[in-house]
């Protein structure tokens, strides 16, 4: 009855540590960062790798859910194939964390220029993205010149 006893004592304290190591089993194993992953998925985007980039940068979003390159690219392609639905979703959440982003607000503003409405909050997105003296600026007034030209072919 006594080693019946210390064997139960001793298997309950085996499962009792056991428990403080199984928060370990949930943690993730990824041995790259967001910015890695980004990185990598700018990588096979180049290479024309499109689902292996879309994966890499979603990775990125799990790893850090404010990672602006992430959100970027993911913006730009969609932007690219057409879904102007889902840029403008990726574009507003960079501007949600870095409200001044010369890229993203270009970016948007194109965006509303290419469905053509919102032409006046695209122009202020523009002047914003202009005034932030970025390496952007002849994209910028390129946006601002479809912004007038559209403003004009407006009934």
């Amino acid at each position: 009855m006594r080693a019946l006893r210390g064997a139960a004592a001793v298997a309950l304290a085996l499962s009792l540590c056991s428990c403080g190591t199984l928060p370990l089993v949930f943690r993730s194993n990824d041995p790259l960062t967001a910015d890695e992953h980004a990185r990598l998925g700018a990588a096979y985007e180049e290479q024309g790798l499109d689902q292996e980039a879309e994966k890499q940068y979603l990775r990125a979003l799990v790893l850090d859910r404010r990672h602006e390159g992430a959100w970027m690219a993911l913006g730009n392609r969609a932007f690219a194939s057409g879904d102007l639905a889902k840029a403008e979703r990726c574009y507003k959440r960079v501007l949600k964390t870095s409200p001044h982003h010369p890229g993203a607000s270009n970016n948007l503003a194109m965006v509303y220029v290419t469905q053509g409405k919102r032409l006046d909050e695209a122009r202020a997105l523009a002047n914003d993205a202009l005034a932030q003296e970025s390496p952007l600026k002849p994209y910028i007034l390129d946006t601002l010149a479809r912004i007038e030209k559209g403003r004009a072919d407006a009934p």
